[in-house]
């Protein structure tokens, strides 16, 4: 069941976004604004703009790292809801996935700061 509640609060959490959108709500990074650096959310926003466009090069410049995320959970909710409807089980991902996507998005939002990694700014 508890991953029943991931799913629906993933898909809500999306609509949520799209609705701030079509509502024209802007949602300012206070991080940006307190240090004038990117957090590893900074772009999403644009990005998820561009994504209903069907602007994938420009979504992915906005901010590459939630670009790749948000396709890999398209993914995984694909297969997982394939898996439940022909198996009845849930796929188990292994808490180390979680310690790969925290560290790779401190590892990014390092990057992103650095004058030789301007292009990951968005």
């Amino acid at each position: 069941m508890n991953k029943l509640k991931e799913c629906i609060i993933l898909i809500t959490f999306f609509f949520i976004v799209i609705i701030l959108y079509y509502l024209k709500i802007p949602i300012p990074c206070i991080f940006h604004k307190i240090t004038n650096l990117y957090c590893p959310g900074c772009g999403v926003t644009r990005m998820i703009d561009e994504i209903i466009h069907l602007n994938f090069k420009s979504a992915f410049s906005y901010n590459a790292y939630a670009f790749i995320l948000f396709i890999l959970s398209i993914v995984y909710l694909i297969i997982s809801i394939t898996i439940y409807i022909v198996f009845k089980r849930f796929i188990k991902i292994p808490k180390q996935v979680a310690y790969v996507l925290i560290m790779l998005a401190i590892i990014f939002t390092i990057l992103r700061n650095l004058p030789y990694f301007e292009f990951f700014a968005p």
